[in-house]
């Protein structure tokens, strides 16, 4: 017996030495056939981007080390787009390509095709924002688009008119008292952040925060870190590994938060849900001064009498909250630097408020299509400072342009909107803030891809009205009480993440007025 145990005893390392061998081997030929599809991709994809001439790039970092860590790398993208205004390749690495569009008559191709959007840009809000109207695709895209549509009808959207005042008046509030304390140098983008964060609060759950005074509340600073982390990681390469970024510290508290957001967003969908069982309730909500944005999903019913699950509800929830409050800071935030650098377009802006402010006392909703020249500056503020600055998709299947040349199915696309709006094939002085571009007669014959904040097609923002609204209303008070000067020493720093954003933040120097 004890000559048999020693002989298993030498035969275990054997047949342990043997196992290891086969996974090693297994490895191997594994990491060989990967890099092996790896490379085909990589030669079929140079041979489809040499009909787009572009940039040099390295053969293993492809164009990344010619952006800055930073993400200061605009000025490099529009100066690309003046020598290649069509499109051209940009490398990722040595495997992943996409084809950068910079001209309208290309747009129009993609946004014409039923392309989705591509996961590997929007796979790190996924996590927080779940499968909504942002990221979905095919029919479920079609149904959420379809029982979503009457929630931003005109006459939804009257009454959320007020609450954006209501919020406006709030931080414009708390900026004279600083003002009296002395601070009139101000960064502007975190207080206008709050004030957007505020209003969407008000109209998606009639959720009354006070997160403007009182910013410390979990819910709110759950979501702060949720849009930051996200920016964070799309702008760090090794967090694109979903097993680096679990691992980080910053992957945890991600996590953290967004069960957080879930968790909050949950229990606002039950007790409204309780509220709706009763019919003498049900009838309350449906007479109320106005409905929010949750009593619409939950009464949303499509042509079978189906509404939308509870997950769903909490994924469109979610997604108008990342869509509806800091993409509309940006607008607002880098408007107000615009205006600050043009004293002369800031007063025309304001004397045309002050006038309605006479005739109508408050901003309501008829007031704001009376708004012709701060249309026209807020939307030359979209153009120079889109608060999207690019969108990306996934080919699903073969694209020819109108020049002929084509694209294969699974190709990515970048759609550079911020480099679109600086194409000087499009635009005579693409750099200077003018707004007359978008008075009525300058606008007539432009190309209908040419000015695309929103994005086009059938994938356009659902709620672009909401978000001109909310603008148009906050700048209207703003102007009505201050004056805008540009801080000279603190200039912002333009960086394209999920929003275009200052790295320094955005800071102008206030003056009340009388």
């Amino acid at each position: 017996m004890a000559l048999m145990e020693a002989l298993r005893a030498l035969c275990f390392p054997v047949e342990l030495c043997r196992l290891l061998h086969l996974i090693a081997v297994f490895c191997l030929v594994f990491l060989l056939l990967k890099t092996v599809k790896l490379c085909d991709h990589r030669w079929k994809m140079k041979e489809v981007m040499q009909l787009f001439p572009g940039p040099s790039a390295h053969w293993l970092f492809g164009h990344v080390l010619e952006f800055p860590q930073d993400g200061t790398d605009l000025d490099k993208t529009v100066i690309w787009t003046n020598q290649y205004p069509y499109a051209y390749p940009i490398w990722f690495g040595p495997f992943t390509v996409y084809l950068s569009i910079n001209h309208p008559d290309y747009v129009k191709t993609v946004f014409q095709s039923t392309a989705p959007k591509d996961d590997m840009v929007y796979q790190f809000i996924t996590p927080w924002i779940g499968d909504g109207l942002l990221v979905s695709s095919g029919q479920k895209w079609f149904r959420h688009r379809r029982l979503l549509t009457p929630g931003f009808h005109y006459d939804v959207l009257k009454p959320y008119v007020k609450l954006v005042a209501d919020s406006a008046k709030s931080m414009l509030d708390k900026w004279e008292q600083l003002c009296a304390e002395g601070n009139n140098s101000l960064e502007l983008y975190q207080h206008v952040s709050l004030m957007t964060l505020d209003s969407i609060l008000k109209c998606a759950f009639s959720y009354h925060s006070n997160c403007q005074i009182e910013s410390d509340s979990s819910y709110i600073q759950a979501v702060y870190k949720l849009c930051f982390l996200s920016n964070q990681r799309f702008r760090t390469f090794p967090y694109h590994s979903n097993l680096i970024y679990y691992l980080s510290p910053h992957g945890f508290c991600f996590r953290k938060a967004c069960n957080l957001a879930h968790r909050h967003t949950e229990e606002v969908i039950c007790q409204r849900k309780e509220v709706l069982k009763d019919e003498k309730e049900l009838e309350k909500i449906k007479d109320k001064r106005y409905l929010d944005f949750l009593d619409i999903l939950l009464c949303a019913r499509d042509e079978d009498g189906k509404g939308l699950s509870d997950e769903e509800i909490r994924a469109e929830v979610d997604t108008f909250m990342f869509e509806g409050h800091d993409t509309t800071a940006s607008g607002i935030s880098w408007l107000l630097y615009c205006l600050a650098q043009h004293p002369e377009h800031q007063q025309k802006c304001r004397e045309e408020i002050q006038k309605l402010l006479m005739q109508h006392k408050q901003i309501e909703w008829d007031v704001l299509s009376k708004m012709p020249y701060i249309t026209m500056c807020l939307k030359e503020s979209l153009r120079l400072c889109p608060p999207v600055p690019g969108i990306a998709r996934r080919l699903n299947k073969p694209l020819t342009f109108f020049d002929g040349r084509t694209l294969p199915e699974g190709c990515l696309v970048g759609i550079s909107i911020y480099c679109i709006h600086r194409n000087s094939m499009i635009w005579s002085n693409p750099e200077v803030f003018d707004p007359l571009r978008f008075s009525p007669e300058n606008s007539a014959n432009r190309h209908p891809h040419a000015f695309i904040p929103f994005s086009a097609g059938p994938r356009n923002c659902i709620g672009q009205h909401f978000a001109m609204n909310e603008m148009k209303v906050a700048i209207a008070l703003i102007l009505s009480r201050f004056e805008l000067e540009v801080d000279a020493s603190k200039p912002p720093i333009k960086i394209p993440q999920l929003v275009l954003r200052s790295k320094n933040g955005i800071h102008l120097k206030l003056k009340k007025l009388d």
